[in-house]
């Protein structure tokens, strides 16, 4: 009887940990999620800046080319700005 007690015991701890654990980490996602969604809009040239730093990231990265850095940029300014 007293083995099946401490089973009983270990399994009940080992879920409620598991559940808190799940838990914890839905908390955190809901939290990250409001923080994006509350957060300020970024104006057109704050975005433009971004993408800029993230091209020039990738040129140095040789993920991309200049070329292809340059023409992306172009296509997503045109966009940011309203202008295609």
């Amino acid at each position: 009887m007293h083995r099946n007690a401490v089973r009983y015991v270990t399994r009940t701890t080992s879920a409620a940990a598991g559940a808190v654990a799940t838990a914890a980490t839905s908390v955190a996602a809901a939290a990250v999620a409001a923080s994006i969604i509350f957060s300020p809009v970024a104006d057109a040239s704050s975005r433009l800046e971004g993408v800029h730093a993230d091209l020039v990231r990738a040129v140095q990265l040789n993920q991309i080319t200049e070329e292809q850095a340059l023409k992306f940029e172009a296509r997503l300014a045109g966009r940011i700005l309203g202008e295609g």
